[in-house]
């Protein structure tokens, strides 16, 4: 085994080798270099120590520079490009010591403090990014879709439509391996019959409140969405805090106000509204109960099987309810609209985005927190808002205004009251 001795300078460097021992005085080294050179010489051409030489500098990557190259590194020792330079150190006026240093194994906290910033400045730019299609995609499908009800107002056949393009843009999605299929059983699309019922039920019901009324007023009243939550979960024996109950006072008063002073106030615009609530609130509570042992399925997968399956609920229903007028209807829209392609167009486009954007809804539940994703879907209700009355150039009075404002307001402290909630109980279980 060999051993280093280190000690001052005017102290030999002396290597031992099982009972052999070979001294070699550093400063003799330093001002004598044939000395030194006849010395490598003589330890590395014995035979008895070319292999051991050999095997110890492939196993440590010569860190005692055995080589033609040890000179040179002790007498440039003051230099970082050596190994023995990284180790010794001779500042003025002082003896020679050891001093190892670990600079690449300390942690730096500059660096570490500009990797934070420059990761914190990319999640913002993606989150940023999702909720930017999230929203655009959302804006779209509510201009295009109104538009096609205005002159096709056949809201059952938009609705399977909507749910055909969907479950084809899903199927490509699988076949292409662009998404992942999950892994079909008999269990798995029983557990997804209620599901998808009630998806069907929210979506159908929300097209005829868009058919009857402004888009702007039916996004006034689907807001009141976590009114329904909280009063079917209390039914079913979940219990909430003061806060929450609270929190819905400003939804229900906001919707009120909002509903009887809207120009374009319509029941059936209403009543679709409340029933898509009830709908969607319903699938969300027995997707929890009867979905808990499919968690290795993603949520985008899983909306894409609701779809599937509702399409198939709802398309003979639509047949029956509304088939037989549309031909008739088919051609008063063409007149109406005075070229088939753009009366295709305004269809086409309402299909992919409503599937589209509740894609990216699905993908920014992925990457954000629940309070995150619902203050987005509070703020996202808004923007449509905005962008309709905008678009179509819906009478807005200012009673009507304050109230879809009171409503979006309690949406907003809903998902703050139930976030608290839900960490308040998640701290809960970690203690016990």
């Amino acid at each position: 085994m060999l051993t280093l001795n280190l000690s001052p300078s005017s102290s030999p460097v002396t290597f031992f080798k099982s009972n052999h021992q070979y001294p070699i005085n550093a400063s003799s080294l330093l001002q004598n270099p044939s000395l030194s050179s006849r010395t490598h010489q003589q330890y590395s051409s014995s035979p008895l120590n070319e292999s051991k030489i050999s095997n110890f500098s492939k196993s440590h990557g010569y860190p005692l520079c055995f080589s033609s190259r040890f000179i040179p590194q002790i007498r440039d020792s003051s230099t970082n490009t050596t190994h023995l330079g990284r180790i010794f150190e001779s500042p003025a006026g002082s003896s020679r010591s050891l001093i190892v240093k670990a600079a690449a194994s300390e942690p730096n906290p500059a660096a570490d403090g500009e990797g934070d910033v420059v990761s914190k400045k990319k999640k913002t730019f993606q989150l940023a990014v999702v909720f930017g299609f999230w929203y655009f995609q959302n804006i779209v499908f509510n201009i295009y879709n109104k538009k096609a009800l205005n002159v096709f107002p056949f809201p059952w056949f938009l609705a399977s439509f909507q749910l055909f393009v969907g479950s084809v843009w899903m199927l490509i999605l699988w076949s292409s391996k662009l998404q992942p299929c999950p892994k079909i059983s008999k269990e798995f699309i029983i557990a997804l019959l209620g599901p998808a019922l009630f998806h069907t039920i929210g979506h159908i019901s929300a097209c005829v409140s868009f058919s009857k009324v402004a888009v702007s007023f039916t996004h006034v009243i689907k807001s009141a969405e976590p009114v329904f939550s909280v009063v079917f979960s209390s039914f079913l024996g979940d219990t909430y805090p003061l806060s929450v109950w609270l929190s819905i006072l400003p939804i229900v008063f906001g919707c009120s106000l909002a509903a009887i002073t809207e120009v374009s106030f319509n029941f059936q615009g209403l009543w679709g509204a409340m029933i898509s609530n009830v709908g969607f609130v319903l699938r969300n509570i027995y997707s929890k109960k009867s979905l808990q042992n499919f968690k290795e399925v993603n949520g985008l997968n899983l909306y894409g099987w609701i779809t599937i399956i509702s399409l198939i609920y709802l398309f003979p229903v639509a047949v029956f309810v509304e088939g037989s007028q549309w031909i008739q209807g088919y051609h008063k829209a063409i007149e109406a609209v005075g070229k088939s392609s753009t009366f295709y167009l305004w269809v086409l486009i309402s299909g992919i985005f409503y599937h589209l954007y509740n894609q990216s809804s699905y993908e920014a539940l992925d990457e954000i927190s629940p309070l995150t994703f619902s203050v987005g879907n509070t703020m996202k209700r808004v923007v449509v808002i905005v962008s309709t009355v905008l678009v179509f150039r819906n009478p807005v009075r200012p009673l009507n205004a304050l109230g879809s404002a009171i409503a979006i307001l309690g949406t907003f402290l809903y998902s703050q009251a139930t976030s608290a909630k839900m960490a308040k109980k998640d701290g809960g279980e970690k203690k016990s």
